[in-house]
């Protein structure tokens, strides 16, 4: 059932964005085998035990919500791209950092691990 939740909410936007969403949606799933996609926030989530993170579509880009430590740890790699304290914007015209993502998703498990 929840990767119909994420089916429905990808399936609202223009084509060009429900390909980004569906390709950050796999980016996010390989970096987190075994997580349980939701909906939270009315945003898809990833979770084990926790929300981990989020993502979003907006007509001009991705929102991607990690929060903000790992914003915080990965700033310098993230110069490129708008920031704020909880979230990443990837602008649609752009090919999604796949790696840079991993790295981002498996830091925050790691971070949440600890807790």
């Amino acid at each position: 059932m929840e990767n119909d939740l994420h089916d429905a909410y990808i399936a609202q936007f223009a084509p060009e964005t429900q390909k980004q969403l569906q390709h950050l949606r796999a980016i996010i799933r390989a970096a987190l085998p075994g997580s349980e996609e939701t909906i939270a926030y009315a945003m898809p989530s990833f979770r084990k035990r926790i929300n981990l993170v989020y993502y979003a579509g907006y007509k001009n880009h991705i929102g991607f919500y990690p929060t903000s430590e790992p914003i915080a740890q990965f700033a310098g790699e993230l110069k490129g791209f708008k920031t704020s304290k909880g979230a990443i914007q990837f602008p649609l015209d752009r090919p999604l950092p796949e790696k840079l993502i991993k790295r981002i998703v498996k830091w925050r498990l790691k971070q949440a691990e600890k807790q």
